[in-house]
């Protein structure tokens, strides 16, 4: 079997979850390959071949230096004509889930998206991925032609620390660089913290904070962890944090590796977008909240104590 995964970048810097897709392909074995495309993608080849990435094919043009649909599908498309792989990984990020069914569409693929765990059974890849909010968990197999495409949600596998490769510098038609659209900047609202879809531990806020005053308690705390902050959707409608903040079935869907829901009771809309993180604490004064179903640690009490004192211990636990 060929496994290709697809790395990007941001800023000419490789994403975490690329040395996800690297642990990914090698739990499965098989002929491993990694694609980057970069306004220079050398160097990040180089760092994808030391992390195990097999072999590494580096595409390089000023076309690629930001994220772009056409350009991006178009080139990609051209190395999976070349290199014909059976499975393709991808980031369920917003720009990866876009384009692993962009390049599905034009190759007449098979797609399968936001998978939690690969693994072989005899000659075919079984896909396992959750659905209605996590309380169902699937396992799929391609039965069509054409290479299958997979989707992987972060943190579902560690990164890649280490392993062989070798950089191939790959050459495509000019035309894959011809877009309709033209990427003239990307702004970030995040100012360089952690974003959701990156951290391996968020704290996030419910109508419990009382207003958006008290957002602060809440970034403390995230912010002593290393972590990012987070919010239930009665909150961002409220006006009290942005949308981008937002978990749940209306926002992002996360998967960290420690999960805080201080003040948020349960709904199922927020429950859909955190439910597969690995540890869930809540930090709630009702002790009937519906969130304390699925925590893996309760806490029964006033957070506007609670995350003070918890942040407090954090911060001399660090020294």
């Amino acid at each position: 079997m060929k496994i290709l995964s697809i790395a990007l970048q941001k800023n000419g810097s490789l994403i975490g979850p690329s040395f996800e897709l690297i642990e990914a392909a090698k739990s499965l074995g098989g002929e491993m390959m990694t694609a980057i495309l970069a306004e220079n993608a050398e160097p990040l080849a180089n760092e994808l071949a030391q992390r195990g990435g097999g072999k590494v094919l580096a595409v390089s043009n000023a076309a690629l230096k930001d994220y772009n649909d056409q350009v991006y599908a178009k080139t990609l498309g051209e190395l999976i004509a070349k290199y014909s792989p059976d499975l393709i990984l991808g980031p369920a990020t917003f720009y990866g889930s876009a384009l692993m069914s962009r390049l599905a569409a034009k190759t007449s693929g098979n797609m399968i998206s936001d998978a939690t765990g690969l693994k072989t059974d005899g000659d075919n890849v079984v896909v396992t991925r959750p659905g209605y909010g996590g309380s169902v968990v699937s396992e799929m197999v391609k039965t069509g032609a054409g290479p299958l495409f997979v989707s992987v949600r972060g943190k579902s596998f560690n990164e890649s620390k280490e392993g062989s490769g070798e950089v191939v510098t790959e050459t495509v038609d000019a035309s894959c660089f011809e877009s309709g659209t033209t990427v003239k900047e990307i702004a970030s609202g995040s100012g360089g913290a952690v974003t959701l879809n990156e951290a391996d531990v968020i704290v996030s806020a419910g109508r419990g904070i009382k207003g958006a005053e008290h957002l602060a308690l809440i970034e403390d705390l995230a912010k002593a962890l290393g972590g990012a902050t987070g919010a239930s959707r009665a909150i961002v409608d409220a006006g009290w944090a942005p949308y981008s903040m937002q978990v749940g079935q209306t926002g992002k869907t996360v998967n960290p590796k420690l999960y805080f829901a201080v003040g948020i009771s349960g709904a199922i809309q927020h429950l859909v977008g955190m439910r597969s993180s690995g540890t869930i604490v809540a930090i709630n004064k009702d002790k009937d909240a519906p969130i304390f179903n699925v925590a893996n640690y309760g806490i029964v009490g006033d957070l506007f104590e609670v995350v003070p004192a918890l942040t407090a211990k954090v911060k001399a636990a660090q020294g």
